[in-house]
């Protein structure tokens, strides 16, 4: 089992700066790859950026690249998230996922444990 907690969340201007933290307990961090997805109200889950479990590769959802950056710590057992020119339509609950190695980091229903959201408001 791996928990998950997320922080960092808030209230932020349109073109503003957030960081997100996931802060990840139990087994092997470095096993894992990690995610971040968004849920905005009304919409779907979606994949927002990834890191493979070294930290080598990442990947991110075309409406945030160039914006975001997603980093981690294994030694601290942590995920990062800085989100840079904050837009309104980065409003959303953010969760932090973590997936064992060897599937596509896309794809939600390939992550196997959750974090339970923090909330993330951009104002116009």
């Amino acid at each position: 089992q791996v928990q998950l907690v997320e922080s960092g969340g808030g209230l932020v201007q349109a073109g503003g700066s957030l960081r997100l933290s996931c802060a990840a307990s139990g087994r092997t961090f470095g096993n894992y790859d990690m995610g971040w997805f968004r849920q905005a109200p009304g919409k779907e889950r979606e994949f927002v950026a990834a890191v493979t479990w070294s930290g080598s590769n990442t990947y991110y959802a075309d409406s945030v690249k160039g914006r975001f950056t997603i980093s981690r710590d294994n030694a601290k057992n942590t995920v990062h998230l800085q989100m840079n020119s904050l837009k309104p339509e980065d409003t959303a609950v953010y969760y932090c996922a973590a997936k064992h190695i060897g599937r596509s980091v896309l794809t939600l229903g390939n992550y196997d444990y959750w974090g339970q959201g923090t909330l993330v408001t951009v104002s116009s």
